[in-house]
This record gives C-alpha cells, sequence and structure tokens, in this order.
C-alpha cells in the first residue's frame, strides 16, 4: 500500500490519468492525496470533478482556490474574468449539483499522525498549531456543509483581514482563514499576509518572505505538503513538500510518494 500526494490538477485531466499509470497506482491498495484546485484554466475540468469523485475515499482532495470559485460560480456570484471560462462546462452538466454537492463537502486540511503530515492547499499562519489549523479549517467546512453555505461566497472575495487574531468573528474570520489556507504565499515579517506577490521567493520586495519561512512557525515539526504556487516548482525537503508544477502551463504534473522515504514522479503537460 502505497500514499501519493499529487499537485494542482487544474482539468489536466489527460496528464493526471497518465501520471496514475507511471505510479502502476491501485485503487483497491493505494490512497491518494490531492493539494487542491482539480479544476480551472485545464481542458477537462468535468472530466476531472467526476473522476475524483468515483474514487471515493481512496482519493482526498483539500479545496483550493479554484475549486471554490467554482462553488461561488454555482451559487449565483458570477464574473466575466475569462479566467472562469472553463468552469461554464461543469456548470452546464447533467451532474452538476451532485459534483458541486460532493465538492462543498471536501475538507481544507488534511492530517495524518502516522506519517506527522498535514495538507493544505496554499499555507498555514504561523501562529497556528497543527492542531488548531484542523479547527480553523472546521469552521469554514461547517458553514460549507450546511443548508447556508451560499451567503459564505458572498463574503469571500477580499484581501482582508491581513493579520489573525482569535478575536476575529464572523465573515472576516472565516475569510481570513479562507484566505490563508487557500491563496496565501508570502508574508510580511510582521506576518501579515501578502497577495501581491506570485513569482519567485527570491524576486520579492524587502520585507516579504515565504510563508513556510516564517521564524517560529507553530506548526513546526510537522511536514507540510502543498500546491498553489507555480512559480515555486517542486520543494521536497523534510518539512515541505511543494507540488504545483504547473501542469496547466505546460509544464509539468508532478506527485510524490509519502509513506516512505519521499520518491518523485512526473509527467509532462502534453
Amino acid at each position: 500500500m502505497a500514499t501519493y500526494a499529487i499537485g494542482d490538477v487544474q482539468g489536466c485531466y489527460d496528464p493526471l490519468r497518465r501520471l496514475l499509470d507511471k505510479l502502476s497506482f491501485d485503487p483497491h491498495n493505494d490512497k491518494l492525496w490531492l493539494t487542491g484546485d482539480l479544476v480551472n484554466r485545464g481542458p477537462k475540468s468535468l472530466e476531472t470533478l467526476r473522476f475524483i469523485k468515483s474514487l471515493g475515499d481512496v482519493a482526498t482532495t483539500v479545496l483550493g482556490n479554484h475549486d471554490l470559485h467554482l462553488l461561488a460560480l454555482a451559487n449565483g456570484i458570477n464574473y466575466s474574468n475569462d479566467r472562469f471560462d472553463s468552469m461554464w462546462k461543469i456548470l452546464a452538466a447533467d451532474d452538476c449539483d451532485e459534483l458541486i454537492d460532493w465538492l462543498r463537502h471536501r475538507p481544507l486540511a488534511h492530517y495524518s499522525k502516522k506519517i506527522s503530515t498535514l495538507m493544505v492547499h496554499a499555507g498555514v499562519p504561523a501562529q497556528w498549531t497543527v492542531p488548531k489549523t484542523l479547527r480553523r479549517a472546521a469552521e469554514v467546512e461547517t458553514v460549507l456543509r450546511s443548508n447556508k453555505y451560499h451567503k459564505l461566497f458572498q463574503h469571500m472575495y477580499a484581501d482582508k483581514p491581513k493579520r489573525w487574531s482569535g478575536d476575529l468573528t464572523g465573515y472576516p474570520r472565516l475569510r481570513f482563514i479562507l484566505n490563508s489556507l487557500t491563496r496565501m504565499r508570502m508574508i510580511h515579517e510582521d506576518g501579515r499576509l501578502n497577495f501581491t506577490h506570485k513569482g519567485r521567493p527570491e524576486a520579492a520586495v524587502r520585507g516579504l518572505i515565504p510563508w513556510f519561512d516564517a521564524p517560529d512557525a507553530r506548526w513546526k515539526g510537522t511536514r507540510m505538503v502543498v500546491g498553489h504556487w507555480s512559480a515555486l516548482g517542486l520543494v521536497l525537503n523534510p518539512r515541505l513538500i511543494a507540488l504545483d508544477t504547473g501542469c496547466v502551463w505546460g509544464n509539468q504534473l508532478t506527485a510524490v510518494r509519502l509513506d516512505k522515504k519521499p520518491k518523485v514522479f512526473a509527467v509532462n503537460s502534453k
């Protein structure tokens, strides 16, 4: 039995199937972790959603920011931006409601004590321990799984608050949790979130650092698995596995085996 983590698929269904073939993936014995952003920009978002859903408990995917965009669009939060054009095929599908219901029941964070590994789409604030990260994620998950979940999307799109406080309440609190787990890349040295810089960390202006380099982060000691940051590319070290290698941009789709000494597998976009 093996556990593999796979980076952002973003509708690249054919590379996903080729990568699973390369892994000799056996759904009867193996497990998949997916870092989120199953959909958008790539050519086969609908096929990707249907396939991952069909795997049942074999596959665990956390929600990414593009997955949340799809949920928002499905609930009437409409944007004309052409980067969402690939979503409309999903919204027109006969099984759209079933897929949307399945997607909104996915977690925002997933942890395995056995391999001391936490998976989120983007990052974790330095102030949060692993148990607190799971509790903060559960706050949003509870809303997403309720019959009033659509109201969340009316308040989701904003960059504030930028700093965590236990005193945050209501939608500002939920929005900070979402922005951290699904959007963060760089932070200011004082811990504030920064959403401006999306390139390589070394190209950032002075005073910005990658979230995973935050000093005295309370989650340290646990290996992190993330996606989201295609400009960062593959990172593989004892504390961090970053897996967004830009398949949707014509690069590669990447997997890492988690349960033994990490081993990298990749296929080209085409």
